[in-house]
């Protein structure tokens, strides 16, 4: 990487600190170690340990995003939130798009919803463009200027697979992406089949002309999003930036019962995992005491978004790789 993207990236940290501080969030910094972590079966972690002088070792992970400490304050009623830190994943590719160790852009907006948290990431990206130095860009700012396109899954689906999504069921999807040439076991999940017509034959389609954020995500697919109510839904998004998933979106959930649903899918899931690990009961009980010591019993709304810095630096720079934007990436330091 060359000094004029180091320089890039330090008045981005600059300028997103700026623009949060400037309305009203609190800067937080918190550990990228855990002893438990949420369940997400989808990603593999590493594992360390504390070496104690007279006891047994204590198994620590590397936090793939910061929400097991953020979401704790928020629940303690602090104000709105925003970190830039390290983040860890891994069993991933390494190249273009994934780094091991990577830099999240976490906030979370009290008393908003997902809807809300596209037009706190459009005016962040304006003001990118406003404050960003224009000398150090090497890309169509188009591809990043607010209004950002909105388009829901189904509409992809249906646009982009030529189907909708909403009604099938496990064995109709199936069905479906074996019709359109791929490759799926019998025995597949719904999310599984639901991932390789995603993949295979949406997520490449998406428009590129300008940000897009794709909307209201399938309830089949886990997360501690809140459901849409009355439909397939979760109140979801992620945002492309010339085809590339930039950010992740939710309302976030907060009844007991939901997280204690995906706490028990998700944990099950976990003990195929790699390295297994401890599952962060005490952040699933912390809504439960909320919600039982709540007047009203619920928490106030809350939308949570993490964005991926180095992904952003490698559109804002013009580069085709994230190893361009990233001081001394894995692919650089070991023989791959």
């Amino acid at each position: 990487m060359d000094p004029h993207v180091a320089l890039l990236r330090s008045h981005l940290n600059r300028i997103t600190r700026e623009f949060f501080s400037q309305r009203g969030y609190l800067e937080v910094d918190t550990p990228i170690l855990s002893p438990a972590l949420i369940p997400e079966s989808a990603i593999e972690v590493f594992e360390t340990f504390f070496l104690y002088p007279d006891r047994e070792p204590l198994p620590l992970y590397l936090i793939p995003s910061p929400e097991v400490w953020m979401k704790r304050l928020l629940v303690k009623g602090w104000p709105s939130l925003f970190q830039i830190t390290k983040s860890f994943r891994n069993a991933e590719s390494i190249g273009r798009l994934h780094n091991p160790e990577f830099t999240l852009l976490e906030y979370y907006t009290r008393g908003a919803d997902y809807l809300a948290s596209i037009e706190v990431t459009e005016q962040y990206f304006q003001y990118l463009i406003d404050h960003l130095p224009q000398e150090l860009l090497s890309s169509d700012l188009n591809a990043f200027r607010p209004p950002f396109r909105r388009m829901r899954m189904e509409e992809a689906f249906q646009h982009f697979a030529g189907f909708p999504l909403g009604p099938l069921d496990r064995k109709g999807l199936i069905e479906r992406a074996k019709s359109l040439g791929l490759t799926l076991p019998d025995e597949a999940s719904w999310e599984e089949a639901f991932n390789q017509v995603f993949v295979h034959l949406v997520e490449p389609n998406l428009p590129k002309d300008r940000p897009l954020v794709l909307l209201d995500y399938p309830a089949e697919v886990l997360c501690l999003a809140k459901r849409i109510p009355g439909t397939p839904w979760r109140e979801r998004w992620e945002l492309y930036i010339s085809g590339v998933e930039l950010a992740n979106c939710f309302t976030e959930e907060t009844d007991p019962s939901e997280i204690d649903a995906y706490f028990l899918q998700e944990g099950e899931k976990k003990r195929n995992a790699r390295i297994p690990h401890p599952l962060d009961v005490s952040f699933r009980d912390m809504f439960r005491d909320l919600y039982n010591s709540s007047s009203e019993g619920k928490a106030l709304p809350c939308s949570g978004v993490a964005l991926g810095v180095d992904r952003l630096m490698m559109q804002l720079a013009g580069k085709s790789s994230i190893e361009g934007v990233i001081l001394f990436p894995i692919s650089d330091i070991v023989s791959l």
